[in-house]
């Protein structure tokens, strides 16, 4: 995910995937990093998020429970806004992605397109 680190990411996909709110606990439980972390690594990580507004989170006693602030969608989404909005050349990005695309991702591409609604202005 764009913005985010290796760690960061990581600790993303457990949360889209929990569907409910979490602990810093079961998030340390549940991440397959391929090394082991220690809680207040993860509880460091999830912060971290929750102060660049990735995460939502409640106290319940004395443990924050965190969700996503956004679904996984909504953030691959606003990572895509960023992209072409960084570019001096947003037609060229599009262009260079539209020929990058499979057979399959045309037709999604295509589909969604006729579903847009046009801009109010």
């Amino acid at each position: 995910m764009r913005g985010l680190g290796e760690l960061e990411s990581a600790v993303m996909n457990v949360l889209w995937e929990a569907g409910e709110p979490v602990r810093v606990r079961d998030v340390l439980e549940r991440l397959d990093t391929g090394k082991p972390l220690a809680y207040t690594t993860v509880m460091t990580v999830l912060d971290n998020l929750h102060r660049k507004g990735w995460t939502a989170r409640e106290q319940h006693g004395k443990a924050y429970h965190y969700t996503p602030a956004s679904s996984r969608e909504e953030a691959s989404t606003r990572a895509l806004r960023e992209v072409l909005g960084s570019s001096a050349d947003p037609e060229a990005v599009l262009l260079h992605f539209v020929a990058s695309v499979s057979d399959e991702e045309t037709e999604l591409l295509r589909g969604a397109l006729r579903k847009k609604r046009p801009h109010r202005r």
